[in-house]
Formats: structure tokens, C-alpha cells, sequence
């Protein structure tokens, strides 16, 4: 088999990918290790950036997310008994974020993929990249058949267990673990809340979120080796009252049918390329959740990789490939700081003295008091420029 950019992972990073080189007239191949169904089915992060939402209209690929999204203009903060909002239009110069499921997103692109007749590998096992330094090519068993890619360029975009960046010689891994994770549950209810509550409380951090009208997102902070099975649904609605509550918010109950712990970490790769092969999404980076950053990352890397592409595919011009670590890193690592104050801001450490609860508190009140610091966490978390 032979195509131009080999893709490995059918992720928001890889399929997005794809889709924009044919927009371009580059082929390219997709392979992944699970399942359509499976990647299709997986409930994760739903909170657009304007950037990320604009580029996914402009390619053709938001018809369905313009019909069945909610668009947020702000979001509030709970804390010390009082729930503050942050006008995030009205700070960020007329930009906002849109709600709409991470899974919706990969369902839109892996229906256009197919609908353009693009060639998607789903099962595949076995997968190995070789010739990076030269002429690449991916091998891999597909229906219980040996097949072998060649391509120009390989995108490792196979997720934060990524094999792809074992190949990165030299690289170096910026890590960092926290000592807490959130306890997240679906439930079938309607939204308790008309924009998202971030709230810091005695008990640990909550997350009000949503995912449609009728199936809402929440999360409390918990200890990495929580057991679910040890919390009832009665439990789980308690403790969301009474860490909401002293804020005057309140939780509209239903039925809670996914529970789940979310691990903590911060991790990038760098560089996030060598030689032929260029990582992209989860696979170069990692982020907190609560500055709702992973899959707009993903589209950042992707929107870097396009141009770069695009420029040697037209021209010959590798100025944009040999730049694109630099490029992509920018952002990258403005989103660890933003992922990091959020959430350095908002969670009890377990270790946390009185000074550092006070000193939260107070980085709340200046973010819910002066213009300048909330026009910044409202320029971060709608999300910077794609460039």
C-alpha cells in the first residue's frame, strides 16, 4: 500500500488531520486499534474553544454541532458562600465556547472521512512504525492480514500511551503527577446549571458541566484509588450538596448510569517530531481537565501540521515541518500554565496547610474582582488564536 501521510490513532487529532489534507488533496490513511463503535462510544471531554469550533464550520464538518450544541458565554466560580460569574464574551472581545461532546466531534469526522470516500482502518493490530529517518512506513494486521504503508510522513496520533513517541530519539518528558482525581459521573437529568460552576469548597473541588439537555457531566475531587463501587448514587448526591451548597448552588438529581475516576497529570514530549514523524494531540502532550484544554490541543497541533504540510505538498517548502515543535509548543505550553493555575486554584491538596486555603481564596477574589485577572482566565479558557 502506498499513500502520502500514514495516520496512526482515529482520534480528534488524527481524523481532523485527515480530513484537512483532503481538503488539500493529500491522501492519507488512518489506523487505529479500537473499534469504530468503541471510538465513536467513549464519553470524554465537551467543551469547544471559539477556535476550535470556527475551524471545524469553516471545513465542512460542523453542520451537526451548529444544530445540537449550546454555546456558553460564561461560567461561574463558587466560593467562600457566594457563586461569581465571569462574562467570558464580554471579556474576551465577543468569544465563547461551545458544549458539544468530544464523541459527537469524532462521529461528524469519521462520517465525512467515509462519505469522501477516505481510507479509515478500525481493529487494526500489530502496528509498527519503521524508516522515520528516510523512507517510513507502518506495518500492521487488518482482518487477519499482514499489510505494510509506505508513506512520506508518519503522524503519530495514538493517545497518551502513544507508540509512536518511543521513536523520538532524544526526546525529552516534562511530567507531573497530582495526588488527586476526580470522581465522575453521567446521569440522565436536566442541567443544573444554565453555564458551568467551578467550585472550591472544605470538601474538594466540584465541577458542574453538561453534556445535552437531557444527560448531564459532574465531577467532585477524590482520591486516585477511589472505588465507585463503594459510592451509592445517594451518597454521590449527597456529597455533590454539600461541597454546592454553601454557595447557594444545588444539584438537580437523576439517574446516574457511568461512574468512573479521572487520573491527574501534566506531561509534554519534546521535541514532537523526528525525522519523517510528527506526534500530534494526546500522544504529545497531556492536560489537567479542569481547564478544558486536551481536545483543543489536539486541534491546535493539527491546525500546525495542516500548513506545514500543505506548504511541502504545494511547494516543496519544509520551513513549516522543520518549525512545527516550536510552533505547536507555544500553545502547548500556555495551555499547561492555564491548566495549571485552574487547577492549583480551585483543589484541595492534601497537604495544603491554612496559608495555602487562605491564599486560594484570595486568588479567587482577584479573579472575581479585578477586570485585568478575569479577562485573563477569560482570554485562556475560550482558547488563544489558532494563528
Amino acid at each position: 500500500m502506498r499513500t502520502q501521510v500514514g495516520i496512526v490513532g482515529a482520534g480528534p487529532a488524527g481524523l481532523l488531520l485527515a480530513h484537512l489534507l483532503h481538503l488539500r488533496g493529500i491522501e492519507s490513511v488512518v489506523l487505529d486499534v479500537q473499534s469504530r463503535a468503541a471510538i465513536e462510544q467513549t464519553i470524554r471531554a465537551g467543551i469547544l474553544e471559539q477556535g476550535t469550533a470556527d475551524l471545524l464550520r469553516d471545513a465542512g464538518v460542523g453542520a451537526r454541532m451548529a444544530r445540537e450544541s449550546t454555546v456558553h458565554h460564561g461560567i461561574n466560580l463558587a466560593f467562600e458562600g457566594g457563586l461569581h460569574r465571569i462574562d467570558l464574551t464580554g471579556l474576551s472581545g465577543g468569544r465563547s465556547v461551545v458544549v458539544y461532546p468530544q464523541h459527537e466531534v469524532l462521529v461528524d469526522l469519521i462520517g465525512q472521512r467515509l462519505a469522501d470516500g477516505g481510507d479509515l482502518r478500525f481493529g487494526v493490530a500489530d502496528v509498527a512504525v519503521d524508516g522515520i529517518e528516510g523512507e517510513p512506513s507502518i506495518t500492521f494486521t487488518h482482518d487477519g492480514a499482514a499489510h505494510r504503508l509506505e508513506c512520506d510522513f508518519v503522524v503519530g496520533a495514538d493517545g497518551s500511551h502513544s507508540q509512536c513517541r518511543k521513536l523520538v530519539t532524544g526526546r525529552r518528558d516534562f511530567f507531573r503527577q497530582y495526588p488527586f482525581a476526580w470522581f465522575g459521573i453521567l446521569a440522565q437529568a436536566p442541567p443544573s446549571s444554565d453555564e458551568l460552576i467551578y467550585a472550591h469548597s472544605d470538601r474538594g473541588f466540584v465541577l458542574v458541566s453538561t453534556r445535552s439537555p437531557s444527560v448531564q457531566r459532574l465531577y467532585f475531587q477524590c482520591d486516585p484509588e477511589t472505588d465507585t463501587d463503594t459510592w451509592s448514587d445517594d451518597r454521590i448526591w449527597s456529597e455533590f450538596e454539600a461541597r454546592l451548597s454553601p454557595a447557594g448552588a444545588h444539584i438537580t438529581p437523576g439517574n446516574i448510569f457511568r461512574k468512573d475516576v479521572l487520573q491527574f497529570r501534566s506531561f509534554v514530549c519534546e521535541p514532537m517530531q523526528y525525522g519523517r514523524l510528527f506526534l500530534a494531540g494526546d500522544a504529545a502532550h497531556t492536560v489537567p481537565p479542569t481547564g478544558a484544554k486536551g481536545l483543543n490541543l489536539a486541534v491546535g497541533d493539527v491546525h500546525v501540521l495542516d500548513r506545514a504540510l500543505g506548504a511541502f505538498y504545494q511547494s516543496k517548502d519544509t520551513g513549516l515541518l522543520e518549525s512545527y515543535t516550536r510552533t505547536a509548543l507555544r500553545r502547548v505550553w500556555r495551555a499547561q500554565w492555564f491548566s495549571f493555575w485552574m487547577t492549583s486554584m480551585l483543589h484541595r491538596f492534601s497537604d495544603a496547610s491554612d496559608f495555602d486555603l487562605r491564599r486560594q481564596i484570595a486568588e479567587l477574589e482577584l479573579v472575581t474582582s479585578s477586570p485585568t485577572a478575569a479577562k485573563t482566565l477569560a482570554d485562556n479558557y475560550t482558547g488563544l488564536p489558532l494563528g
